[in-house]
C-alpha cells in the first residue's frame, strides 16, 4: 500500500506520513489485521476499512487538532481485523481531547461498548475474544502530544544517536517484572532482544496483568503505582516531551518480530536520517523488504512516523530521563 497520508494536511508544526500493508509473505496473500486512524487539521480522517484506506470529513473538529493512532488485530483471537477496524471506527466518534484525563475517559467507554459488542452471551472462552493493540496520539494545536497505549504495538523516539522506545510492552516479561520476578536486563532482554507473541493487555480483550490465567474485562493503565522502578518513567497514559532533532515511529510489532529484534531497530537511526516523514517511511518499508530482519516472523507492517517542527517546543512537559540502554 502506498502512503495513506499524501492529501492530509497536518499544519506547520508537523510532518507526517503512514502506511500499512499485509505480509510481504511470498507465500501467501494474508489478511492485514492491522489499522491506521488519522485525523488532520483540518477534521480529514483517514483509516481502513476491509483493508482498502477511506477517507472522511468530521464535522466540527477543532482546527488543528490532529489525533494519530496504529491498531494491530490479534488474529489468533479470532476476528483481528474487524477488531482494530471497528476500534478505528469508533475513534471517529470520540471528540478532540484537550487533557489527558479527559482523553482517557474516552478511550476507557470505547473499550467497554466494544467489548460487550464483541462478546457473546453464550461465549464462555473469553480467551477468544477479540482484541487489537492500541497506540494513540492526541496532539491540540500548538500543545504536547498525549499518549494512550494498550497493547505491544510501539512509540519510538528515534535521534541521530538511538531508537529509544517510549512505550512499554504488555507481555508476560512486564507482568513478572510488575511482580518482582524479573529485573531490568531480564526484562529488556525478553522484551526487546528476542521474540515472543503473546500479550497480557489489548484494546477489547482486557488485561491478564494480576492472573495469566485470569482475563479481567477492564484495562489495567501501567504507571506509577503498579510499575516496577526501571519502568515508572514510561506510563501508558501521559503528556509526552517531544523534539525537534527526533522522528517519532507509531508502528505494530512486525517491524520488530524477528530472533534479534534489537540489530534491527539499532539500524534505524541512520535509516531514518532523512530530509522529511515521507522519505523516513519510505526508507523504512524498502529496507524491510530489501533487507528483512534474520529469523523474521512474518508479520503486517503498519507505521506512522512523524516530526515536531521547533517551535513546538516551549510548550511540552519534562519527564524523568530515559536509561542509557533504552
Amino acid at each position: 500500500m502506498t502512503r495513506i497520508t499524501d492529501q492530509l494536511n497536518f499544519g506547520p508544526t508537523l510532518d507526517i506520513a503512514a502506511r500499512s500493508m499485509a505480509s510481504i509473505s511470498k507465500l501467501q496473500v494474508p489478511e492485514n489485521q492491522d489499522n491506521l486512524l488519522l485525523i488532520d487539521a483540518d477534521g480529514r480522517a483517514v483509516l481502513l476499512r476491509d483493508q482498502t484506506a477511506q477517507t472522511t470529513k468530521l464535522n466540527n473538529w477543532p482546527q488543528g487538532h490532529v489525533r494519530l493512532a496504529v491498531l494491530d488485530g490479534m488474529g489468533g483471537h479470532g476476528h483481528g481485523r474487524q477488531a482494530a477496524e471497528a476500534v478505528a471506527t469508533g475513534l471517529l466518534t470520540i471528540p478532540a481531547c484537550a487533557t489527558q484525563a479527559q482523553l482517557s475517559q474516552h478511550l476507557d467507554q470505547l473499550h467497554r461498548a466494544l467489548q460487550a459488542r464483541f462478546s457473546r452471551p453464550d461465549d464462555h472462552d473469553t480467551f477468544r475474544r477479540p482484541g487489537t493493540t492500541l497506540t494513540l496520539l492526541e496532539i491540540p494545536p500548538g500543545q504536547a502530544p498525549m499518549l494512550y497505549h494498550a497493547g505491544d504495538s510501539r512509540l519510538y523516539e528515534i535521534t541521530p544517536q538511538a531508537a529509544q522506545p517510549l512505550t512499554i510492552d504488555h507481555v508476560p516479561a512486564t507482568a513478572y517484572a510488575m511482580h518482582g520476578l524479573l529485573g531490568e536486563a531480564e526484562w529488556w532482554q525478553q522484551v526487546h532482544g528476542e521474540h515472543r507473541p503473546q500479550i497480557s493487555q489489548a484494546y477489547i480483550l482486557g488485561n491478564a496483568f494480576a492472573n495469566p490465567q485470569v482475563l479481567d474485562d477492564g484495562l489495567l493503565p501501567l504507571d506509577a503505582s503498579n510499575l516496577p522502578p526501571f519502568l515508572r518513567h514510561l506510563p501508558d497514559r501521559r503528556v509526552l516531551t517531544v523534539r525537534a532533532d527526533a522522528t517519532y515511529l507509531l508502528a505494530t510489532d512486525g517491524f520488530w518480530s524477528c530472533a534479534h529484534p534489537q540489530a534491527w531497530t539499532e539500524r534505524w537511526p541512520a535509516l531514518l536520517r532523512t530530509a522529511n516523514a515521507a522519505d523516513a517511511l519510505d526508507a523504512l518499508f524498502a529496507d524491510y523488504a530489501q533487507h528483512p530482519p534474520p529469523q523474521l516472523h512474518i508479520d503486517n507492517l503498519s507505521a506512522i512516523v512523524l516530526r515536531f517542527a521547533r517551535n513546538i517546543d516551549e510548550t511540552v512537559l519534562p519527564t524523568a530521563p530515559i536509561p542509557s540502554h533504552f
